[in-house]
């Protein structure tokens, strides 16, 4: 089986892409850190090694070690694992970015102390290997301008060899520099993909980290989709009910100007009631807003909702039996928009059909039913298998409260049944 090739500007990607010199100069960063822990621990091993009669560990070694236990011993330091974890963010990028912040425990510190030693040590090593190949790839490039061997690397690594250049070394001296730049960059480029890559394993968040922060962004959404409920449900039926008012005041402003007036001031009425309503959610929004400055209409705003109705020249039938202060404040509140939206649809869709709104609360439970005629377009409409945007919202709050809700047609009459129950506190 054939491998494809790989195209060239994925093999020339590294020496192009910004990702590598971000990555060199984080590693770089690094290398420059270990620096004052290396020099401390290089005079205190030497000091060491030099007063003991028991064989001695060779010194470079003893300053190694010490050095990756001082630097391990840093990530214990307040604020030592959010500047780390900002800086590869910042310079390392890859999957890092995408992670949330991961809660502060003995295990994150543990992993942060692993990364400091992997960081700083590849830094050192990577510091160490771009002094030397920088210098040797510029002597490489000068090799046709001098007349001696000129070199830093040592053994096998001189590739000019110790003795007098020839003239064919002269030529490739710089096609070599060359090759020793790229090797490099493809080098430094390969660590630090590999670095980006570990990053997440020990800077990023746990499976717990991260699973808390699934269950704040479904909260967050689920919160997103209430007030967008809020809105719909409370605007939209304050703008339908102003629309259908103010039809109704220009129609009749010389035939019934007493009726007009009426409209009109319902019309403020409503326009106050969405006022306050747009108040309520804005301050659910607010983080300064600790409560909603204006409390949520509930059950008891029932028959004000009803008159409001009433007034648009929709003849509405209301029926409440029970008492709506015994319902549970958020069963109430959810309600009462449930009705809101219903009474919308009625009025948008069949805004001269007299409907019919029944409450029926009993210890525990209440059943709330809407019926209107449906108009003769709609009756021969063939209706959608899941309803609109209203329909929908209304399904999902009777849902989330642990309620039914039904919305269908019936004959020539739409019928809408929400049914809650909830538990009698003694």
């Amino acid at each position: 089986m054939r491998h494809p090739t790989p195209h060239p500007r994925l093999l020339l990607r590294p020496l192009t892409s910004a990702h590598t010199y971000r990555r060199w100069a984080y590693l770089v960063i690094g290398g420059a850190l270990l620096t004052p822990y290396a020099v401390a621990a290089l005079v205190l091993a030497t000091l060491i090694t030099d007063h003991t009669t028991a064989p001695p560990i060779p010194t470079h070694i003893l300053a190694l070690l010490t050095a990756l236990a001082a630097v391990a011993a840093t990530a214990y330091l307040p604020g030592t694992r959010h500047a780390q974890t900002l800086l590869a963010r910042a310079l390392l990028q890859g999957p890092l970015t995408n992670t949330p912040h991961p809660t502060p425990t003995w295990r994150t510190t543990t992993r942060t102390s692993a990364w400091l030693c992997l960081h700083l040590t590849l830094g050192m090593a990577a510091c160490l290997l771009t002094m030397t190949a920088l210098t040797e790839a510029a002597l490489l490039a000068a090799t046709p301008l001098t007349p001696t061997t000129a070199t830093i690397a040592q053994g096998p690594l001189t590739l000019t060899g110790h003795h007098p250049l020839t003239p064919t070394q002269r030529l490739l001296g710089p096609l070599l520099g060359l090759a020793l730049l790229t090797a490099l960059i493809y080098t430094l480029a390969l660590t630090g993909h590999l670095l980006a890559r570990t990053a997440p394993h020990l800077l990023g968040p746990s499976p717990t980290d991260l699973l808390a922060a699934a269950h704040a962004r479904a909260h967050t959404l689920a919160e997103r989709n209430r007030i967008a409920r809020e809105l719909h449900d409370s605007l939209g039926h304050a703008l339908s009910v102003v629309t259908l008012q103010a039809a109704t005041a220009a129609r009749l402003l010389d035939t019934d100007p007493h009726f007009a007036r009426q409209a009109l001031t319902h019309i403020a009425d409503q326009a106050r009631t969405a006022t306050a309503d747009l108040d309520h959610a804005l301050g659910v929004l607010r983080e300064d807003t600790t409560t909603p400055r204006t409390p949520p209409p509930d059950l008891t705003h029932l028959p004000h909702l009803a008159q409001a109705t009433h007034h648009t020249g929709t003849p509405l039938t209301c029926h409440i039996t029970g008492d709506p202060a015994r319902v549970p404040a958020l069963l109430s509140r959810e309600t009462y928009r449930i009705t809101q939206e219903a009474l919308t649809n009625a009025l948008r869709h069949a805004p001269t059909a007299p409907p019919a709104l029944h409450l029926d609360i009993t210890p525990g439970a209440l059943t709330l039913t809407l019926t209107n005629p449906l108009t003769p377009a709609h009756r021969t409409r063939r209706p959608h298998p899941r309803g609109g945007h209203g329909i929908t919202g209304m399904q999902e709050r009777a849902r989330l409260l642990g309620g039914t809700l039904t919305a269908r047609p019936h004959h020539d009459t739409w019928h809408l049944t929400l049914h809650l129950t909830w538990k009698e506190h003694p």
